[in-house]
């Protein structure tokens, strides 16, 4: 403790200064005395080492020093709680008996007027209020039963796929169409997502997507003629773009991203395992389209909940609302988005790699199913294979993320793709449905971690303020592979059977292995 009399000497060969610091940014104050931070109407007693292990949430380019009148200053005379003054406009902090350690003797630390907007008030010291972390935790839940409707969209398609040659009396080839059109609206969806992101934000991108997804349940949902499908496919392929971008791109800029990576799309493994338990019981139905009107029900209940929770609002005013740290500001940099993210070789190389890994999640969860049943005996019964690959996926994207971690992201894709591939292998030579089933199960569980991995890890290499149109791009062309991958299966099962679908998939795994040696272990744009 500094002496009074020292104290009143050092108090008066030092001028008063003001700090007006926005953006609730503490300066790293030295003083090894108390200091009090006010946050609205409540006073916080702090040390000053605290504050330098506060992280700052935003800082302006300049700070602003203000002289102040003297006479505002804290009598010294009060004892040693009188450490601060506080008042409707800031907090001065009474560092005088410190002075004769250098520091400056009084500091007014004002809050920023953002800090306030929307009724969302961020704690100096870094802390959040429980309703910030209860909106931050309704924000991530829409968000994963978003991917949760993702999942059953896709794990609806593969135990439907024979029910629809029949009804319509189409061959492989024909149904396949269904894929391609999907995936036109998908990567007409990237595209536009580059635009709408930047123009309307993330609340009215996703209300758009959950809307146009809703219309292509509503299409199926009747029962209508071929052509009709593929319309609806479309739209389908559009919304889910625009809705599983949007969610990568926030829950991959947050603080401790890949496990809540894995926690979203677990949710779609979720919703793809439980898409084929339902739909296996309506594929040898005559109204087998009945099933959509249940997918109908859980489209409604994702557009409620989207215009609910996100209200329209933009990501950083999200981020605010949920005292979470906002995105940098890179305004300046934003001329030609669509030319600097095509000129980065990273982009592309992960483009294609999600390429492949999609077309063979997709092809694997909707063809096996006829697989098992041409060349395995299996009957109608053979959906609830489909069901277990894409609950192993899920199970994968849960479980496995302390050997992503302790093996490496980068590292641990080749081990994962390698036994992958090996487990292929057998379904490809085991004439045993049950051997079958069982190794497309564990299939699943490694390829499960392998798409929240390449979303994290592009999060790590790629720059920031072109993150949100590289992961669109990434994840719409990779979608084209749910079109094209199942498409060549199709034509290739109308040459020469189903039996090509194995060596297919090992091929396309293979390349998988190839694509990602080529993706950086380090970020290498700046």
């Amino acid at each position: 403790m500094v002496d009074q009399t020292t104290h009143g000497e050092a108090s008066t060969a030092h001028d008063t200064f003001a700090v007006d610091i926005v953006n609730d940014y503490v300066p790293p104050l030295k003083d090894p005395h108390l200091l009090a931070v006010a946050t609205g109407e409540t006073v916080v007693r702090r040390r000053a080492s605290d504050f330098n292990r506060s992280r700052p949430l935003n800082l302006t380019k300049d700070i602003e020093l203000t002289p102040i009148d003297t006479s505002t200053k804290v009598d010294s005379t009060a004892g040693n709680e009188s450490l601060v003054q506080v008042s409707k406009q800031g907090v001065t902090v009474d560092i005088e008996r410190a002075s004769s350690t250098g520091i400056f003797p009084s500091t007014t630390v004002s809050q920023a007027p953002s800090t306030r907007e929307h009724g969302s008030t961020t704690n100096l010291t870094g802390s959040r209020t429980a309703t910030q972390r209860r909106w931050a935790r309704m924000h991530f839940a829409v968000l994963c039963y978003n991917f949760f409707l993702a999942g059953w969209n896709d794990g609806s398609t593969g135990p439907l796929l024979p029910t629809i040659q029949r009804a319509h009396h189409i061959g492989f080839a024909i149904v396949s169409m269904l894929f391609i059109i999907n995936s036109v609206g998908y990567v007409l969806g990237a595209v536009a997502n580059v635009h709408l992101d930047e123009k309307l934000g993330i609340g009215k991108t996703l209300l758009l997507g959950s809307i146009t997804q809703l219309m292509c349940y509503v299409l199926l949902a009747t029962g209508g003629p071929f052509p009709l499908m593929c319309v609806a496919f479309f739209f389908g392929g559009f919304g889910f773009c625009l809705q599983i971008t949007q969610g990568n791109t926030f829950v991959g800029t947050l603080e401790n991203a890949s496990p809540k990576l894995g926690l979203l799309h677990a949710s779609y493994g979720l919703g793809a395992l439980s898409a084929p338990l339902v739909a296996t019981q309506f594929s040898s139905q005559q109204h087998w389209y009945f099933h959509y009107l249940i997918s109908t029900g859980l489209a409604i209940i994702n557009v409620a909940l989207i215009s609910s929770i996100f209200r329209l609002k933009t990501s950083a005013v999200i981020k605010a609302e949920g005292g979470l740290p906002p995105a940098e500001d890179h305004s300046d940099r934003m001329e030609n988005r669509y030319k600097q993210i095509l000129t980065i070789p990273s982009v592309h190389f992960m483009a294609f790699w999600t390429l492949v890994y999609v077309g063979v999640e997709v092809t694997l969860g909707g063809w096996i199913v006829t697989f098992i049943q041409e060349k395995r005996g299996g009957g109608t019964s053979a959906g609830y294979i489909s069901s277990g690959f894409f609950g192993g996926l899920m199970m994968g994207r849960l479980t496995l993320l302390w050997l992503n971690q302790k093996i490496g992201e980068h590292r641990v894709m080749f081990l994962y793709a390698v036994l992958a591939i090996g487990l292929e292998a057998t379904i490809w030579a085991v004439p045993s449905a049950f051997e079958n089933a069982i190794a497309v199960s564990f299939i699943g569980l490694l390829m499960g971690p392998m798409y929240p991995i390449l979303v994290h890890h592009s999060a790590e290499i790629l720059p920031k303020w072109l993150y949100p149109g590289c992961i669109g791009w990434i994840s719409g062309l990779g979608q084209t592979g749910s079109a094209v991958l199942p498409f060549l299966t199709g034509l290739l099962a109308s040459r020469f059977g189903i039996s090509s679908l194995q060596p297919f998939v090992v091929s396309m795994m293979s390349t998988m292995i190839v694509l990602w040696a080529f993706v950086p272990r380090v970020r290498k744009v700046d």
